[in-house]
């Protein structure tokens, strides 16, 4: 097996050796040194998932609901409180939010081409409601960043400065942000300093290469010097790799650890903590 990279790194099943069932994905992934990461877990079998061995770091932590109106909010706590017995079953120890839900194409089910003053603060709320939901069953939310010119069109509360906004205002340990370099460097760029401004609210970062959405390596962002901003910065939290394999998956995930393996002390301190 590979020797360790410079953070906890994780992989979403979701992605890749997507000719493998979901669970035979999870055991690649787990035998290659890998935690593992899912998105709705109402579509996976919890008991194989459960006796896989893996070691998960995330997954989607509601079904349906949006922020910001009063029946969307209730209704994404009411399944972000289904999603939490299924995480606490699996050692899963980050539930992920969006700013609505999400169709399975990744549309919003409800578009929003303007995000209002109310609906700002109706989403403020809920997300304090969630925290507090966090906070009674001992489990973390983080609000992840969309983008929407490319993926996710239409989509309110998308941006990262926007999800940095929220949670920022909520200010709470059980809400935290989900801060995906792919989608961030489509919607606004500038990234190095955006973890810089990020980082005492960040709970997990997601990578993928822009464009084509594959592992880094392949695209335009320079990973290796996020990686070593991020050591220089502290961060030694994980990093999901949520991602489409740009030819073989073996080889994917190598370049991901190669990417967020950085050499030198400070790296294997991090390792090490």
């Amino acid at each position: 097996m590979p020797g360790p990279s410079s953070f906890p790194l994780a992989v979403c099943a979701e992605m890749v050796f997507r000719h493998l069932p979901l669970v035979e994905r999870v055991q690649r992934i787990t035998e290659l040194g890998f935690a593992v990461e899912i998105w709705d877990w109402t579509r996976h079998d919890i008991d194989a998932l459960a006796a896989s061995g893996a070691t998960f770091s995330s997954m989607t932590g509601y079904v349906s609901g949006r922020l910001a109106d009063d029946d969307g909010a209730d209704e994404l706590l009411r399944t972000a409180t289904l999603s939490i017995p299924v995480a606490q079953r699996l050692g899963i120890p980050r539930l992920n939010l969006h700013g609505t839900g999400l169709d399975r194409d990744g549309r919003p089910v409800r578009p929003a081409s303007h995000v209002s003053g109310a609906m700002w603060l109706k989403a403020q709320h809920t997300l304090e409601r969630i925290a507090e939901l966090g906070r009674r069953h001992g489990v973390m939310f983080v609000l992840e960043n969309l983008n929407a010119p490319v993926d996710h069109p239409g989509v309110p509360f998308g941006r990262a400065e926007d999800c940095l906004a929220l949670v920022r205002a909520v200010d709470r340990p059980e809400l935290r942000l989900m801060l995906d370099l792919y989608h961030a460097q489509i919607g606004e760029g500038n990234l190095i300093a955006l973890i810089r401004a990020a980082l005492p609210w960040i709970g997990e970062i997601q990578v993928a290469d822009v464009p084509g959405r594959c592992e880094p390596g392949t695209g335009e962002i320079n990973y290796p010097a996020i990686a070593a901003e991020l050591l220089r910065l502290g961060y030694c939290g994980p990093i999901g790799l949520e991602a489409f394999a740009s030819t073989e998956d073996e080889l994917a995930l190598a370049r991901f650890r190669d990417s967020f393996t950085v050499p030198g002390s400070v790296a294997a301190a991090c390792a090490a903590a």
